[in-house]
């Protein structure tokens, strides 16, 4: 989702317009206003401000374990997960638990190959911050085979344009599509799930998470990108055990929480592998023909 300092007042002002949203009165409208910038100061002291970093977890995954990666080093496959602190894995204790490493396992353990994992993502980010890990990723060399990009809470805390944070989302998607790589967007989570944020503001950031992951499935999609509906998906398990799957913030997922994440993005993740490797047999023998 991203770091817990965030923009409760922005969303609170937004959220207010959305609430009173055809009543005509401007008492109405200065009560919802008040009532949610009430609401927003109590999420921000339930959730508090996590400084704590995620564990490291780069390196190569094979069946055999893990190993630290250097030049030098080989590695079948490479992972890099970009987005904001939940692709980082802010909440995890170890980095066994971080969502990058149980992908890597995963695709070590489905396919037999060491898959070298990095990590661009960073927390805090919105979809703003995208362009700069990828610019980041050609710096440091070649694209990898997978990205995997989970973006968009912070979007909605921040109370950015639904179209623009698409639109940047696509804008990485296509760069990373263009350059090779297999790319699966977990999209924007439903915030209505986070406990900590009370009603009727929890309603607002459930519509806005709702139609943040809606415009983030679109715009993956045109650019070539393959999506994981993780509001969706999630949301019911996080609403119905938040104790299990969120972390002691109340915000970002716990180890627990990360782990069912993690098994709805690998399927995903060894389906476009899986399409890539058939494409690129079915093209080698005509190209050997020729």
């Amino acid at each position: 989702m991203g770091e817990t300092r965030i923009g409760w007042r922005t969303a609170a002002v937004a959220g207010a317009a959305t609430v009173a949203f055809g009543s005509g009165a401007g008492t109405a409208s200065w009560a919802a206003y008040r009532l949610l910038t009430t609401q927003a100061g109590t999420a921000r002291g339930m959730i508090g401000r996590d400084t704590s970093k995620p564990p490291e977890a780069d390196g190569i995954y094979s069946s055999d374990g893990h190993e630290p990666w250097r030049t030098g080093k080989y590695a079948d496959l490479h992972l890099m997960i970009f987005g904001d602190s939940t692709a980082a894995g802010l909440g995890c204790r170890t980095a066994a638990e971080v969502p990058g490493v149980r992908l890597a396992h995963g695709l070590a353990d489905a396919t037999g190959q060491r898959v070298r994992l990095s990590t661009k993502a960073i927390s805090g980010a919105t979809s703003k911050g995208l362009a700069g890990q990828v610019d980041a990723m050609f710096v440091a060399g070649p694209p990898p085979d997978a990205a995997v990009i989970l973006v968009g809470a912070n979007d909605v805390t921040k109370k950015h344009s639904i179209g623009r944070s698409a639109q940047r989302l696509g804008a990485a998607v296509s760069r990373l599509h263009g350059a090779g790589s297999i790319v699966v967007v977990g999209t924007c989570p439903d915030l209505g799930s986070v406990t900590a944020i009370p009603e009727p503001l929890r309603t607002v950031v459930h519509r806005w998470s709702l139609q943040l992951a809606r415009a983030q499935a679109a715009a993956t999609r045109a650019a070539g990108g393959r999506i994981v509906a993780m509001g969706d998906l999630l949301s019911k398990d996080f609403r119905a055990a938040p104790e299990q799957l969120f972390s002691a913030d109340g915000f970002h997922p716990s180890a627990a929480g990360y782990a069912l994440a993690a098994t709805h993005l690998l399927p995903e993740l060894l389906a476009a592998l899986g399409q890539r490797d058939m494409a690129a047999a079915d093209i080698s023998p005509r190209a050997a023909a020729t």
